[in-house]
């Protein structure tokens, strides 16, 4: 049974939520507020978390920064009355991984936590893997602490992030499907989610620009494809 904590500040459809999700076999922990909310994800350390962006004490974003500080995977879906690109993109940025516009259907949301939950026990890495650092031109890349370091400088990145690089470290000098990285992060491949990556890997390359060996080379209509 998977164990799913809720932060929602509306108190009626939070239990809406919660009751419709027990009622098709998840364990739920619920919570009203963002500190209430940390709280239960310590204490019990849900497999999903489901969190409103505006809410009082601590709002969504703050709470999905705190809980990224000691866990970089567990997956998290924001509920949000906001559609702009903006909110959007930080949600990606501070550790989401999926959204959901509000109103929206049960269904729907059972659909992405399910999906969210697959694609987390798939790439979830073994408790004996080592740490994980590999090296790109100049780099050090660590995906399990999610940091970037030339120079013993590190770049901390966001989850988001490091799932890309991830992916073009592990197609290095070959062609990494955009519709692929798409479908396995964001679930969808629209042009809304396109958007969002291509912001995403903007920012990879800012990280690696002090190694002119490295480069993202965007490959039209196809994908992206990491030499070095």
């Amino acid at each position: 049974m998977s164990k799913v904590l809720l932060v929602e500040d509306e108190w009626q459809l939070g239990q809406i939520v919660k009751d419709s999700l027990e009622m098709r076999g998840f364990e739920m922990l619920y919570a009203t507020d963002g500190r209430e909310g940390l709280t239960l994800y310590k204490e019990h350390k849900p497999d999903v978390v489901v969190v409103d962006i505006m809410m009082p004490n601590m709002d969504g974003f703050s709470l999905t920064q705190e809980i990224r500080r000691e866990d970089k995977f567990t997956p998290i879906i924001f509920l949000t009355a906001k559609s702009q690109t903006a909110d959007v993109v930080k949600g990606f940025e501070v550790g989401g991984n999926d959204y959901l516009k509000k109103p929206f259907s049960m269904d729907e949301l059972i659909v992405r936590i399910k999906s969210l939950l697959q694609r987390y026990n798939e790439t979830m890495p073994p408790p004996d893997a080592d740490d994980g650092t590999v090296i790109i031109g100049q780099y050090a890349f660590n995906y399990t602490k999610q940091t970037l370091t030339r120079n013993n400088v590190s770049e901390f990145l966001s989850h988001r992030e490091a799932e890309i690089l991830r992916r073009l470290y592990e197609n290095k000098n070959e062609i990494m499907e955009r519709k692929k990285v798409l479908l396995d992060l964001w679930g969808d491949d629209n042009f809304f989610n396109a958007r969002s990556m291509d912001v995403f890997i903007t920012k990879l390359r800012r990280y690696l620009k002090e190694d002119p060996r490295v480069q993202i080379v965007n490959i039209r209509g196809v994908g992206y494809k990491l030499i070095f």
